[in-house]
């Protein structure tokens, strides 16, 4: 069974968080227009990144621990 590596999951829940940072900034200094679609994915990016984020480092603590 082929499983996702945790060093991509990582990388995959920085670049959402990521996302999720850059547009609410862009929002506030007005480049993008702040709708709710834009306001909700901003939250789900930063959201499932951290969720993300947090399942690649367990599973890279459990494949790396002594």
């Amino acid at each position: 069974m082929n499983t996702m590596q945790p060093w991509k999951l990582l990388l995959a829940g920085f670049l959402l968080l990521l996302l999720g940072l850059l547009l609410p900034l862009l929002m506030v200094l007005r480049v993008l227009t702040s709708t709710f679609f834009l306001n909700f994915l901003a939250y789900a990016a930063s959201f499932s990144g951290m969720i993300l984020g947090m399942i690649g480092a367990v599973l890279y603590g459990r494949i790396h621990r002594k």
